[in-house]
């Protein structure tokens, strides 16, 4: 065997070597997605909070929602960690849409949703044609899309002749030495050299945009092989991909790098004849004359996949519903949190404002915050952590977890009040608002604790919304008797056992005082026992408290 022969050998084998790589890459992932349905999400690499928020932020500019979840409602209720439990998506396209379905929603049945899920559940195998297409897409935090899509011209990144002289300078030279010019090859090295030099000082400033403009093309790539996919966006897919069809094409140097050697040669090239500045121009200048083609179609591709993961929250969590829409409360049996691993389960019944009681850990938190997630739940993804939920379509608002607000230098009393402020100022719009608000107030002494939080509750009666507040203030449950429903979490304190809770809610104001039995159980002094028992009789009796000899 020559020597010629010999190295054609050895690429046909390179060649045959690659395209084994890329087979079994294509197959592992395949099965992945398989492997991964019915199962909590995992991602450690990818989907920041961050990232997500500056894409709902960018989203917000040219979409309007019947309600959002704000930012006190979203921490308070631990949103986030909801978020995670149903990102079952492979791409950032994906991840960013649902993460803004959980930021707004619309009043009202999401047929949409519901007509893609049934598609799903009754053709699996499409459902994981389509996940794997989303996952050879993957995932680029801060890939920005969404803000060449708004605003694509400000995206520009220099002179394109400038790019386009220097990319065919190479291509001259060769044509000159081809004509007989010995300085036709010098000009080529030379030229080849100083573009590659050029690219990588150039690339340094423009990094971002480069891997933005790689990840927008790739999305689009994505696009045209869903858009041959039937399914029920089969068609608007078809109508939105039409104009932006050819973009892979102009940006050919932006598709998806698999990380090959094949690859990086494939880079040198781009840098020796400039080719990702060129094709950066070109898909700019396309996207900016079809920007609401493009808008559209980044929403059709974020339909199909938080479809996906929302059947994968179904099919995995414990049992969920859809709900049901109609006028009046919150009705529903056998709710829990979706964040607790063995959630007890428990009924709603919220048709006039209500106060929940009960001592510390015994549940009443969890429990206004299950009501509060799936009042959100219901109305983004139309699924209920129940076995039946119904509801009237209304904005959901939280005062919760408040803390010191040192930038603004706030005191926790006076960041308690302003988060109750924006919750009232909601209410006065006389759309329907479901508030909730744990330890209402409890930032300043009792007297005043108690007259405002009765002040305020009494004054949410007057509008058509409803009110879950959870407090420590008995006085509340009596003062409010005509104007809201009671119920209480209670606990048991025995020697044996101590203090235990069974997480049920019961009705009525809670009557235990089992505080003062804890203290028995934990040996306090015998003295101190009786001493707060006494005080407490007297002022059950009195309703005043005696002042100490």
């Amino acid at each position: 065997m020559g020597q010629k022969e010999f190295i054609i050998l050895i690429i046909i084998g390179v060649i045959c070597l690659l395209v084994v790589l890329e087979v079994s890459t294509r197959r592992k992932l395949k099965a992945d997605v398989h492997s991964k349905w019915g199962k909590v999400p995992y991602q450690v690499r990818f989907d920041k909070e961050e990232s997500l928020k500056e894409a709902w932020l960018t989203e917000k500019k040219f979409h309007t929602w019947d309600s959002e979840v704000d930012d006190l409602t979203w921490y308070d209720l631990d949103m986030f960690e909801v978020f995670e439990g149903i990102n079952h998506t492979y791409s950032s396209v994906g991840s960013e849409a649902l993460y803004q379905r959980l930021r707004n929603f619309d009043f009202g049945q999401d047929q949409r949703l519901e007509t893609l899920i049934t598609f799903y559940e009754e053709n699996p195998m499409v459902r994981e044609k389509i996940q794997y297409q989303f996952a050879r897409l993957g995932k680029k935090d801060r890939n920005f899309a969404k803000q060449y899509l708004v605003d694509g011209k400000s995206k520009q990144i220099g002179h394109v002749w400038l790019y386009t002289f220097l990319g065919i300078l190479p291509i001259i030279g060769l044509a000159v030495f081809l004509f007989g010019q010995i300085v036709g090859i010098y000009l080529a090295i030379a030229s080849l050299l100083f573009n590659t030099i050029y690219y990588q000082i150039k690339k340094q400033t423009l990094e971002t945009e480069l891997n933005s403009m790689n990840y927008l093309v790739a999305t689009i790539s994505t696009a045209k092989k869903l858009a041959n996919i039937s399914t029920p966006l089969q068609a608007e897919l078809q109508q939105n991909i039409k104009l932006l069809k050819d973009i892979p094409k102009v940006g050919f140097s932006f598709r998806a790098k698999s990380g090959t050697e094949a690859e990086l040669l494939f880079d040198y090239v781009n840098m020796m004849f400039m080719l990702p500045f060129i094709s950066y121009h070109f898909v700019i200048t396309k996207v900016e004359k079809h920007t609401t083609e493009a808008i559209k179609l980044w929403e059709l591709l974020g339909e199909l996949e938080v479809a996906a993961a929302v059947l994968n929250y179904r099919t995995y969590m414990p049992f969920t519903c859809q709900p049901v829409f109609k006028s009046g409360g919150v009705v529903a049996s056998a709710t829990y949190h979706p964040l607790l691993d063995k959630a007890v389960v428990n009924p709603i019944d919220w048709q006039m404002n209500t106060l929940v009681t009960g001592s510390n850990a015994s549940g009443k938190s969890t429990y206004v915050k299950s009501i509060a997630l799936n009042c959100i739940l219901a109305q983004n993804i139309q699924t209920a952590l129940a076995e039946s939920f119904t509801l009237q379509p209304g904005h959901v608002l939280t005062s919760m977890a408040i803390e010191d607000d040192l930038f603004e230098g706030d005191s926790y009393f006076v960041s308690e009040i302003k988060s109750i402020k924006r919750l009232l100022n909601q209410v006065e719009k006389n759309e329907r608002c479901y508030c909730f608000i744990d330890e209402i107030l409890k930032g300043t002494n009792t007297i005043e604790r108690i007259a405002s939080s009765a002040s305020v509750v009494k004054w949410l009666s007057m509008y058509p919304s409803l009110a879950f507040v959870a407090t420590h203030d008995i006085e509340l449950t009596e003062i409010l008797k005509n104007e809201c429903k009671n119920v209480h979490f209670e606990e048991q304190v025995t020697a044996e056992n101590g203090i235990s809770f069974d997480f049920k809610l019961k009705s009525g104001p809670a009557r235990t005082r089992n505080a003062i039995a804890l203290l028995k159980v934990l040996d306090y002094p015998e003295k101190i026992v009786k001493g707060a028992r006494a005080e407490a009789e007297f002022f059950d009796q009195n309703r005043q408290w005696r002042t100490f000899d």
